[in-house]
């Protein structure tokens, strides 16, 4: 029997060929959306820099580069072909000597502490074998004073939307992934993997335990998704 890890990765691998445009569908467009109010929120500077755990093909890492302009962006993945798609991408728009793709673990980042001014994290946190040990490692990387941020699936908690909300992630939603993209299971494992996973205020309390300061929460589209914000305290080295 594959581990959760084994089979994560073998469904990641399966989808890169088709998951930006899944994720349009899915999502009613709303992923595009969720992102740009993140952005606005993290006001990245010039010259900032960052890593973007989990990256996929690279659409939130490359709007962390367009808004930092000069610094050093970082683009982790631990699946080729995802990564191999956002390569593509990147040197499309030209971003290829500012942002480096790297094929690694969120668990267990490659760079020294104290490196990077943001860490991000996009519609993976659910997926990892151990999300408390990724936000560590999170927090390990950024600078003091640094943000770790975690963009989410969530779960909605008013009625009647939650009631429909969860019909169509459990029922149609493998539908439209198997339909589309010729992958129902993978896209039964999505829903899946949030059943366990902690809510945005619950969440937010992990941020905090974890030792993150200032942690700011903002559920999305009626909760559907969730932003967390949470900074490295100054005084840690």
């Amino acid at each position: 029997m594959k581990s959760k890890e084994e089979f994560v990765h073998s469904v990641f691998e399966s989808i890169a060929p088709k998951y930006d445009m899944m994720n349009s569908i899915l999502s009613f467009n709303q992923h595009k959306l969720w992102r740009k109010f993140t952005m606005r929120k993290l006001n990245v500077q010039a010259g900032d820099s960052a890593i973007d755990l989990c990256c996929g093909t690279c659409d939130w890492t490359i709007s962390l580069a367009q808004a930092s302009g000069t610094g050093e962006i970082v683009g982790l993945d631990f699946s080729r072909n995802m990564l191999d798609y956002g390569a593509a991408k990147v040197e499309k728009l030209g971003l290829d000597k500012q942002i480096s793709l790297v094929q690694g673990n969120a668990m267990e980042l490659p760079f020294d502490d104290n490196t990077f001014d943001y860490a991000t994290i996009g519609f993976a946190l659910r997926n990892v074998p151990d999300f408390k040990q990724v936000i560590r490692e999170m927090q390990r990387v950024v600078k003091p004073g640094g943000k770790v941020v975690s963009l989410e699936l969530s779960k909605p908690t008013w009625q009647p939307f939650k009631g429909i909300y969860y019909f169509y992630f459990q029922n149609i939603l493998p539908l439209l992934g198997k339909l589309i993209a010729g992958k129902h299971e993978q896209y039964k494992w999505l829903p899946e993997s949030l059943v366990h996973f902690p809510d945005y205020k619950q969440l937010a309390a992990i941020f905090e335990e974890i030792g993150l300061e200032n942690v700011q929460t903002y559920p999305l589209t009626g909760g559907i998704a969730a932003l967390h914000i949470g900074d490295k305290p100054n005084n840690r080295r």
